[in-house]
């Protein structure tokens, strides 16, 4: 069996794009974190920053139990009916994610749990989830992976079936 064209036996995959902003967004959190706490800190005093940090985390425990609980009996009710539960899952997810946000120490990780969590916010972070995931499929289908690139649709094989 031949090598596809344009590729050598020895040719290197690369990484998905997503991989290498998981390694950087690891690299770069926790000191945006660290520096945050520092100058909060700074401007209230430490024990006071501490006590805002558990502060943030009762509220968020409180707030994902809630939220959570919603979620799961939105997504039950909706699979008893027969729908199509993809505003539960969506919803589920970004409860998840943002309780997993807000169990990491720090207020810039928390803001950001919130924003997914607060059923006042949820609806704009489930929008743009849904966007981000039909471009992916889109891009998929495509043969662009999003870029825009291969617009034309996916390259055709000619051959005959024996």
């Amino acid at each position: 069996m031949a090598p596809a064209v344009g590729r050598t036996p020895y040719a290197r995959r690369r990484r998905p794009r997503w991989l290498a902003t998981v390694f950087i967004l690891l690299l770069v959190v926790p000191v945006l974190e660290i520096a945050t706490i520092i100058a909060v800190g700074k401007v209230i005093g430490g024990w006071q920053t501490l006590a805002l940090l558990l502060a943030e985390s009762a509220l968020g425990a409180w707030l994902v139990r809630r939220e959570g609980a919603k979620a799961w009996a939105a997504l039950r009710g909706a699979l008893r009916t027969g729908q199509m539960p993809s505003r539960q899952l969506a919803d589920a997810a970004l409860v998840l994610v943002g309780g997993t946000l807000l169990l990491t120490p720090g207020f810039l990780t928390d803001i950001a749990g919130f924003f997914f969590i607060l059923p006042v916010t949820r609806p704009i972070a489930r929008r743009v989830l849904e966007a981000v995931v039909a471009r992916r499929l889109l891009g998929g289908i495509l043969g662009g992976r999003g870029s825009g690139q291969g617009t034309s649709g996916p390259d055709v094989i000619e051959g005959e079936v024996l």
